[in-house]
């Protein structure tokens, strides 16, 4: 029997026409995406007086990941900085530190913000911990160079899109629980929070082509859980199974209305909120996974990025009309 599923943005619906969208993944089909070209990082910061700075920061076991440091240009490090490090989305199977980073691009040109990307291994070559770990070494070295960077080390802001959402998540419980670094907020865009794919989202968006349905989502999370079982699958893996929620930063979740991740994502504000902790939850109706990182011109698309940077204004320049 076929679920309803809430109705596409008609503009959306258009767009979307064009894009050759597939039902499932496999290895093959892994590899072969992973073989495109990676998003060309150049003509986003031609028009941008930016900095640039590329470094590498030991993981827990040794291995180099790479670290890309945009400031902007002739900013003065003694000023102190917003901070916004950056988690890219891919299912935790695909992608780089430049995937979607014309998102937190625009906080540089907003807010004067150093924006690091981290580029975190991915699934199945590396599985378990490893990814979330990895962006929390690129945290650690972020907030322990916050100086040499010209970064105010109270507004250190995790974000991220996807996987890069769900990881920016349990970067964040990783630094609550383990006392450090300070986290000023967390930024989810339509996070990855739930390996069980046991939502009514998840079953409405399941049987049929879409740009990230269940089966795909299946495939991303035994990439990265291997046989874990399910009672071993830590929360800072699949964060919404963490049992405390208190003690978070400010947090803001997006998610659209006709999108796989759309329950977990509202039920993971929702217990934020029973947990006394204060978080901004957008749901926009007729969004598709990944809207307004697909199709920024968009209306709907344009309003979502708007608020969440008037959000951030909120947060990091509180003194100052948005």
């Amino acid at each position: 029997m076929t679920t309803a599923r809430p109705a596409l943005d008609p503009e959306l619906r258009e767009l979307l026409a064009d894009m050759p969208l597939m039902s499932q993944l496999s290895p093959d089909v892994l590899a072969q995406l992973r073989r495109l070209p990676s998003t060309p990082v150049e003509p986003l910061l031609a028009h941008r007086q930016v900095d640039r700075r590329e470094v590498t920061v030991p993981a827990k076991d040794g291995v180099p990941i790479p670290l890309s440091v945009f400031s902007p240009a002739n900013s003065d490090p003694a000023t102190g900085a917003p901070c916004v490090y950056w988690m890219h989305g891919g299912g935790m199977v695909m992608g780089d530190r430049f995937s979607q980073i014309d998102i937190p691009l625009e906080w540089l040109d907003e807010f004067g913000a150093v924006v690091v990307s981290v580029d975190y291994r991915l699934a199945p070559e590396a599985t378990g911990t490893a990814l979330v770990d990895d962006c929390y070494q690129g945290l650690l070295w972020v907030a322990e160079h916050a100086a040499e960077l010209g970064i105010d080390p109270a507004r250190i802001v995790v974000a991220g899109a996807s996987a890069g959402g769900g990881l920016a998540a349990g970067v964040t419980l990783l630094a609550r629980d383990l006392g450090a670094p300070a986290i000023a907020a967390q930024m989810l865009i339509c996070p990855m929070l739930d390996h069980r794919n046991a939502s009514t989202s998840s079953r409405q968006y399941a049987g049929g082509p879409g740009v990230w349905t269940r089966e795909m989502n299946e495939f991303g999370w035994r990439a990265v859980l291997g046989d874990l079982t399910d009672d071993e699958v830590p929360a800072y893996v699949s964060p919404a199974l963490a049992d405390d929620l208190s003690g978070l930063p400010t947090t803001y979740i997006d998610t659209g209305s006709a999108e796989v991740f759309r329950d977990e994502d509202t039920d993971y504000a929702t217990r934020i909120w029973a947990a006394g902790g204060q978080a901004e939850l957008h749901v926009w109706a007729g969004g598709f996974h990944g809207f307004d990182a697909l199709y920024p011109q968009a209306r709907i698309s344009a309003t979502a990025r708007r608020t969440r940077t008037e959000w951030l204004a909120r947060l990091l320049l509180p003194d100052s009309a948005t």
